[in-house]
């Protein structure tokens, strides 16, 4: 399954795969989510900051489902500005920790980061005879020359090209 998602850093609409063997974990996530945001609201609280002047624009969109975040902060805060109690996104501490967690218990002894799982995804793709614009497209880079750092893992020199007539 493919899924889009806005990247925040340069605010382009990026797309990437979801395996399917996620989706009802996910979906099972979101619930929960939804519910949390509904206990939010019930005590006046929920809203989230949103881009450009779509609050002005849209008074009540910071409290609307669909603005909310997928991965929400265990607590929520008192916005210095408007005063309105807010949740925001998990900190990307949260995420680096959890990552470091799950190399330990794996006993992975080289530094891992969430930016080596972006690393090793685009790599299986290029193992699995994916091209090159497919991976490039799928990880958002501008120029394929950027994508291309990755072709130096496989190592497969003239050895590695199979002929097409073989299966």
């Amino acid at each position: 399954m493919r899924s889009s998602f806005v990247e925040a850093k340069a605010r382009k609409i990026a797309e990437t795969v979801l395996p399917d063997v996620l989706v009802k974990p996910l979906q099972s996530h979101l619930a929960a989510v939804q519910t949390q945001h509904d206990g939010d609201i019930s005590l006046g609280a929920g809203a989230v900051s949103l881009p450009d002047a779509l609050d002005r624009k849209y008074p009540n969109a910071a409290r609307e489902w669909i603005w909310q975040w997928v991965f929400p902060a265990t607590r929520t805060y008192t916005d210095p500005t408007t005063k309105e109690v807010r949740r925001h996104h998990l900190h990307e501490s949260v995420i680096q920790r959890a990552v470091r967690q799950a190399a330990v218990a794996a006993r992975i002894s080289k530094p891992v980061t969430p930016h080596t799982l972006r690393h090793s995804f685009a790599t299986h793709l290029l193992e699995k005879g994916y091209d090159i614009r497919t991976i490039q497209e799928l990880l958002g880079h501008k120029d394929v020359s950027t994508t291309m750092i990755y072709t130096h893992v496989l190592n497969r020199g003239g050895g590695g090209v199979r002929s097409p007539l073989d299966p």
